[in-house]
Parts: C-alpha cells; structure tokens; sequence
C-alpha cells in the first residue's frame, strides 16, 4: 500500500438502549355518595371492564378503601383517571380515581 491508500472500515451502526417507560396505577377511591352501578358503568365505559370485573373492582375499593384499576403508562393512566372523574363529576357525583407510579 502506498502513502495515499486509505483502509475503510465499515461503519457500525450503534442503536441507542432505549429504555421501557414507567408504569403507573391507576387506583379507584372508595366513597359514600357514588352509586355503585355509576361506579361499575364508568369502569364499563372508562376502562373497557366486563359487567363481572367491574363489579369485583368496585367492591374491593368499597371493602379497603382503594383499588388498583389498571397499570399502563402515564399519559393513558392520567387520561383515564381524568375521563373517569369528568364522567362522575358530570353526573354530580365526587368519584375519584388517582394516578400513582408503579414500584
């Protein structure tokens, strides 16, 4: 090889790690004014639950308290949360659902 050869080496192409993005539940207070066929509809319509899961999602929240709804990521996790709330509010009824990160 001479002075004015130059060696090629293939270039290799690097992908950057991308890393999977953070789960938050989304989680059904319990309260004392929301009816709970309101609470199951909105679990129907909200979050796509079957008659039977909604009703099993209602009555955990309405026996400790709170219940974990769905876990996703946190732009649909805050959307529903809001839909579900503006859906009750709408009605004139204080059902909350909050968003929390997911250890």
């Amino acid at each position: 090889m001479s002075d004015n050869d130059v060696a090629l080496k293939p270039k290799t192409k690097v992908k950057p790690k991308l890393d999977k993005p953070k789960l938050y539940k989304v989680i059904l207070v319990n309260d004392d004014y929301t009816p709970r066929e309101l609470v199951i509809m909105i679990l129907k319509s909200v979050f796509r639950m079957s008659e039977e899961t909604g009703y099993r999602v209602m009555m955990t929240a309405h026996k400790l308290g709170s219940c974990v709804v769905v876990v996703c990521v946190r732009d649909i996790a805050e959307t529903k949360a809001k839909e579900g709330i503006d859906l009750a509010k709408g009605m004139g009824f204080p059902l909350m659902f909050t968003t929390e990160p997911e250890e």
